[in-house]
Order: structure tokens, then sequence, then C-alpha cells
């Protein structure tokens, strides 16, 4: 929504909006770009002479300001169908999406289509070193855009991504998620088809060929051709690994090598990411060995990864977790890297399925590669942390709030330790807020 608030903006519109809990790095962006942001849905913060409401996915009836907004009769709509109606019209829309990675992939596309002279315009879920902000009109033809299978609105509830109709998609994997308005996998695969429906037989579908559920997807009916990418040979996107912590691959196209890739990201699931970009972009006509030199100088997405900081000879990391693969494949791909040396996790169950425990049996698991886990069980959680808590592998611990996880992680961690936070919430500014005290103690 901050994304589609910097796009009005961009458009000659004046904006303002509302959210429970303004934060960075999205609020630093709305403020920098002249956007007034009041905290709380409170009917006041609409202005009288307010053309369009905008609503997120987030509200639901109910809410005093969706309240006001209906019983006013103000025009409405959501953000997916506003950008459809507002911004997508005539150009080549290059929509991503996946449980995971939407975010790095968006983002990954948008830089290599920049790379290689073009000048696209993209929205993506997060802030992005190399792009400067979340969202941008851009004057060329294609438009990409984070392709989220969330819900659209309280009176939408299709997925988001069906309004986007895309010339290309990149499926990049699928696993249950969002257990707050999907009962079962079953139905996310049910809203994934209806985005292949929409994708034109002139256009592309780069799917994750190691998927099995995508493939079921495919097999619902595909009107479009299909590429998959991953690393088996067969294939028609391949990339050979040249280093454990995938800091270095090999892209080859239908067995033909192209290049190698050597950039700042770690593990496996970004190797994938950046395959399913590259494949995008040579749909679009994009000559491939040309860009991939581009990405040794990729600044990735903040809080994905972001390293903050050293202090103390202690690494700090801001990682968006919201699922358990997620998790394990960040884990690894830091683990990878930096060997033996002690990894210490800050977890915040945050996401909707991870509140309701709709993911509680593989969060354990999901962990196997931490040394130390300091688990924020909040009291208004709803499940029991203490069996999480059992399971961990290394040593563990459960804590009721932010600054009892600050204490927790000042006794645990040591130099040469790596500590990552891992939230999609604001997590009370605790990963900033550690490295400021390690700064403060050194």
């Amino acid at each position: 929504m901050g994304g589609v608030a910097a796009l009005a903006r961009e458009l000659g519109h004046t904006v303002e909006g509302s959210d429970q809990a303004v934060y960075p790095p999205m609020s630093t962006q709305l403020e920098r770009l002249g956007i007034a942001l009041h905290e709380g849905y409170l009917p006041g913060h609409i202005s009288p002479d307010c053309e369009m409401v905008v609503v997120g996915n987030a509200l639901s009836r109910g809410n005093p300001a969706v309240e006001a907004v209906l019983d006013s009769g103000r025009n409405y709509t959501s953000g997916a169908e506003w950008l459809r109606e507002q911004v997508l019209p005539g150009r080549d829309v290059m929509a991503v999406a996946g449980t995971h990675g939407k975010t790095t992939t968006t983002t990954l596309l948008a830089f290599l289509l920049q790379a290689a002279g073009r000048d696209p315009g993209f929205l993506v879920g997060g802030v992005a070193a190399d792009l400067g902000v979340s969202a941008r009109l851009g004057t060329g033809r294609e438009f990409v855009v984070e392709a989220d299978e969330y819900d659209t609105a309280f009176f939408d509830k299709r997925s988001k991504f069906v309004h986007y109709r895309p010339l290309v998609a990149i499926l990049n994997n699928l696993e249950y998620d969002h257990a707050d308005i999907f009962p079962d996998v079953a139905a996310i695969q049910r809203q994934f088809h209806h985005l292949v429906r929409t994708v034109p037989g002139r256009g592309r579908l780069i799917v994750n060929g190691h998927d099995a559920r995508l493939r079921e997807v495919l097999e619902m009916g595909c009107w479009t051709p299909v590429e998959r990418f991953g690393f088996d040979e067969g294939f028609e996107w391949r990339a050979r690994p040249l280093q454990a912590d995938g800091s270095a691959f090999e892209v080859l196209h239908r067995g033909r090598a192209l290049g190698t890739v050597r950039w700042p990201l770690l593990g496996e699931h970004n190797v994938l990411n950046g395959l399913a970009a590259l494949a995008a972009c040579a749909a679009v006509g994009v000559d491939v060995a040309g860009v991939l030199p581009a990405l040794a100088g990729f600044g990735g997405v903040k809080r994905r990864m972001e390293l903050l900081g050293q202090a103390r000879g202690i690494s700090v990391y801001d990682d968006f977790a919201h699922h358990p693969t997620a998790i394990a494949t960040t884990l690894a791909g830091l683990r990878a890297k930096v060997g033996d040396a002690r990894v210490v996790v800050a977890m915040e169950p945050r996401s909707n399925s991870m509140r309701l425990g709709a993911h509680a049996q593989a969060l354990a698991p999901s962990l196997e590669a931490a040394d130390a886990v300091v688990f924020l069980a909040r009291p208004e959680l709803p499940w029991d942390a203490a069996q999480v808590v059992a399971a961990v592998r290394g040593q563990a611990r459960a804590v009721p709030d932010a600054e009892a996880l600050l204490a927790a992680l000042a006794d645990i961690a040591g130099e040469g330790d790596h500590v990552v936070f891992m939230s999609n919430g604001g997590f009370d500014g605790a990963p900033r807020r550690f490295l400021e005290r390690l700064q403060q103690q050194g």
C-alpha cells in the first residue's frame, strides 16, 4: 500500500494515509515523498475533500475508518484494482508470484531491466537499495509488480494478483500460508490457476521446475508457453552452483552456458530467485549474458538478510521471515557462508499464519542451522511456544517482550557470533536497538 501511495503521488495526486503501526523503512520513504501519515484508523484522518479511498486488505468491517467510508458514500477501491485501472493499461506487466522470494525476485527483475537500458515501472513490497523507492511509474514498456496471493480487500476476496493480467508471470514456489483466509493448499492452488488463466498465449510462464504443487496448478490447464528454472539438467533455465553458499553460479539456457554470476546474496533460494528474474528478462528480449555482470553490484532489499552492522565482533542482521521454509533456507545460506561461527536467532511469530499456529510444528526444524534461539512469545500468542522451544536443536528460550529479548541476547551473544532477527513486523525496533546497545558497550 505504501508503493500504491507512491505511484499515486507520482501521478500528481495529493495523497495521505493511515496505518495501525507506522515504522521504517516504508514510513521514511512516504515522508520523503510528501505523503502525510496518520497513526490509527480514525474517520477524522480522511480529509473532507478526499476523492478516492484506497483500502488495504488488512482492514475489515467494523474498522472505524471503513465504516465511515461506507456510511459517507465515498468512492473506494482496493490497491490492486486501483493499480490495474490507473497504472497498468498499455504496459507489458511482469508479475512475480510465490509463497517465498517475491520481493527479492521482483527487485532483481526491475534491477536487471534497468541494467539492460530499459526504464521499467515497478511496485515492490519492500524498499530496495538499488531502486531507491518501492514503486515508480517508469517510462519503459515493462511494469514489474510483486504479485501477492493474499486476498484483495474486505469486499473482494480474490487474490490480489488476478487483477494484474501479466504478459510474463514468474511462479516461484507454492506452499501453505495465509491460514487466516485459505483453508488448505488446494485453495491457494486454485488462486494460482486463476492467475495462469490471465496470461496470454503470446506471453510466458516462468515456473520453478522443482515445485510439485506448481506442476499440479499447470495440470489444471495452461495456454501459455512455459519455461522451467532450477538446478536440473532438463530445465530450460538451469543454475550450476559454484559456491556452496550460493554466492556464485553458472547460468545455462537450454544447455548453453551464458555466463557466471558472482554476487553478495546467499542461499540456494536466492540462486533460484536470480535465475527466475533472468528468465523473465529473456522473455521480453533482454540479452541475459549482457546483464549478468550487473548482479555483482546488486544491493539487495532492506530486511532481507540485511546486515545492519557489526559491533564488538558481533554481526547483526534483519530478516523479513514469515514461513518455516524461508527461515530454513535463509539460515542454511548463512551457515554455508560463516562455517562454524555461531548463529543466534531472535524469532518473532508475527505473520497471521504464524500467530494462528499453522506453522508451529515446522518452526523448530526450520531453526536447525541455529546454535541458539530467543523466541518472542508475547502473552497474546494463542498457542504454546514452550513446545517449539523444547524441540529446537540448540540452546533456546522464550521471552514475553522485546526488552526481555534484548536482555537475553546480551547474555548469549559473543564475539564472532551472527545474530539474525527474524520477523515480518516491526519487532519493536529490536534489531537496531540491539546493535545500538552493542555499539554503546564497545
